[in-house]
């Protein structure tokens, strides 16, 4: 399926000038079509190059299907831009002390602009809330090009394409696993806190964990908001992700939010709010 605004394949780079972050991937980009290819591609020591390989991925067939048709059929608010539809990568601060993990990127969120988080109610409040702790330049992430920046922070998502009803399956969380295993591998020597936003967010931060080396104990620990447990040098906390559903019904307020990520702030050297 070819890309409704370049006419090149969703798995292809883009140009610049769309709106979308800078593409990552060069034409010559190797594309993982397997969850062998995931491992395979995944094994390398350029975080650069790793984000360039993951923003070309077609690894799960089901998720590939829903990110190209939710792009080419596009919701009615946003008839008018162009989608991204591609894998999303990691980023923010390449060597960061905090990292803040979500499940995937939305369908019309971070599927749109390219960056995770980015357009989205949940990123409203994310952004906002960065911005009064002092880890974003601003308070707002509208499109990939707004100038926001991450200060000393990075965000990845366990499952870097949307899935629909944003349940990826365990086969697709798996195959996916790999790259935010060795993205958390890169960023270890600089990482003092990870936030894992909602339950699959703290599970798959443990597994990333595990997965780039850091001892987890077992059983792991449990989700809970404001939780804290020291893994081998980095503290993992746990916030209820900033959903409407949890925003709407008061779970999860403002001054809750900002708890969390100064806290992460303070612990990864940066001072406190």
């Amino acid at each position: 399926m070819r890309h409704p605004l370049t006419g090149q394949d969703f798995d292809s780079p883009v140009p610049p000038g769309t709106g979308w972050p800078e593409d990552p991937a060069q034409p010559e980009t190797p594309t993982a079509r397997t969850p062998a290819g995931v491992r395979r591609l995944a094994a390398t020591d350029d975080l650069a190059e790793l984000d360039a390989r993951v923003s070309v991925c077609s690894a799960c067939p089901r998720l590939v299907r829903w990110r190209e048709d939710v792009a080419r059929d596009k919701r009615a608010s946003f008839a008018d831009q162009p989608y991204w539809g591609r894998p999303i990568a990691g980023w923010g601060d390449p060597e960061p002390s905090v990292l803040i993990v979500g499940l995937a990127p939305a369908a019309n969120g971070g599927n749109r602009t390219g960056r995770v988080f980015t357009g989205d109610s949940s990123g409203d409040w994310l952004f906002a809330s960065l911005h009064r702790v002092g880890l974003a330049t601003q308070a707002t992430s509208v499109h990939a090009g707004d100038g926001q920046r991450l200060l000393g922070a990075r965000m990845v998502a366990t499952v870097r394409c949307a899935p629909p009803a944003n349940k990826p399956t365990p086969q697709e969380r798996d195959t996916c696993a790999p790259w935010i295993n060795r993205e958390v591998r890169l960023l270890r020597p600089h990482l003092r806190a990870v936030v894992a936003l909602g339950a699959y967010g703290w599970d798959g931060a443990l597994r990333a964990l595990r997965g780039a080396g850091v001892a987890v104990p077992t059983p792991k620990p449990k989700f809970g908001h404001g939780v804290e447990v020291e893994l081998d040098g980095i503290t993992l906390l746990g916030c209820y992700h900033p959903s409407q559903h949890n925003t709407f019904t008061g779970r999860l307020t403002p001054v809750m939010l900002d708890e969390v990520l100064g806290r992460a702030r303070e612990l990864g050297g940066l001072g406190g709010q």
